[in-house]
Order: structure tokens, then sequence, then C-alpha cells
């Protein structure tokens, strides 16, 4: 029987040589342990690398764990590697990527309703970017496609699952923010080096 550091170091091994996504079900099929054992160790790595002064973090992204560069040395990343500067996204993206992560799975009709605007070329430029997917076809005429979040969305927003989200304004679910905790960071900007 594979001792807890053995198993540990197996995972972390996994995690690090995937540069991808790794399900956490696949890793306890490897490992011949179950999926919430598997948890339990990622939940280990996260306190060992989740750290301010660490160079690399463990996301959990529903279900699936992945090891990325720590956001605070994006920088001499990038410099390092010759790594162009991604633009940021535009409002019109935020806003579309807010009403789809909020209701999805939705039509591009259903986007263009909420904001009021043609969202043809940002929900284009969103899949193109990874951050949008189809999700199938809606049954009424003409079967308009229906479009959801990607896992990429996700890692860029340094999200575990969509149910992270916050509650939307108005919907009388907002919670206080606690002055004692930072509220994690968003970014609005695609960067290689997070992926």
């Amino acid at each position: 029987m594979n001792n807890l550091k053995e198993l540990l170091g197996k995972t972390e091994a996994i995690l690090f040589a995937s540069g991808e996504p790794v399900a956490l079900d696949r890793i306890a099929q490897v490992l011949g342990i179950r999926t919430y054992a598997v948890e339990e160790l990622v939940g280990s790595l996260q306190k060992k690398y989740n750290k301010p002064e660490s160079g690399v973090q463990l996301l959990l992204l529903e279900g699936s764990a992945q090891f990325c560069t720590n956001p605070a040395f994006i920088e001499p990343v990038r410099d390092a590697l010759d790594l162009k500067r991604n633009t940021p996204l535009s409002q019109a993206a935020m806003e579309v990527l807010a009403v789809v992560a909020y209701n999805q799975p939705v039509t591009k009709a259903f986007v263009e309703q909420v904001r009021g605007v043609d969202c043809s070329g940002v929900v284009g430029s969103l899949v193109q970017k990874g951050l949008l997917e189809e999700r199938g076809r809606l049954e009424l005429p003409g079967r308009p496609l229906l479009y959801g979040t990607t896992e990429l969305f996700l890692r860029c927003f340094q999200l575990s699952s969509i149910d992270q989200l916050p509650p939307p304004p108005g919907t009388g679910e907002e919670e206080e923010p606690e002055e004692a905790e930072e509220p994690p960071g968003v970014y609005t900007e695609l960067d290689q080096t997070m992926l």
C-alpha cells in the first residue's frame, strides 16, 4: 500500500507534468485510490503552493486541477520568455461573458436581448479566444446555437466552478464584504503564463 507522502508526490508529479487540467477521478484511477482521497491530496498541495511567495499555484477547476503561475510573478515570467502582453477584454466582452456565465446555456439572441445591441462579433471573438463554447442547439425553429463558458474561462478568472461567481447585483443575495479578507483577484486579461 502506498504511503501518504508517496501518493502526494505522485499526484504532484502528474499535475506538474500535464500542463493542462487533470481530472481528479483520472488521478484516482491511476493511483488506485478514491476521488475524495485525491481531493485531500490536492488540498495538501494547495496549502504547500498557494502562498504569496510561491511562484506557482494549484487551481481547482470543476473536478480537475492544474498548476499555474502565481499572478504576482507574471511580469518577470513574461519578460524572461518574451511573451506578448495580451490585450484586455473590452467592456462589451466582459458584459457578454457575464450574461452567459450567469444564464448559461444561452443563445446569442438572448445575450443581444439583455444587452440591447448586436453581439455577433463579440460572441465570435470570445469563442475564438476559448472563453465561450457551443453547447448544442435549442429545440426551436432555426435551432439556434447555445453558448456556455469554458474551463479556460474558469482558469482566467481563477474560479473552481461557476458556482463561485458572486450573486448578481439586485438579487438581494449580496453578502457584505469581510474587511479582514481580500476578495479574489479577477483578471480581465488573458495571460498565457497562467494557462
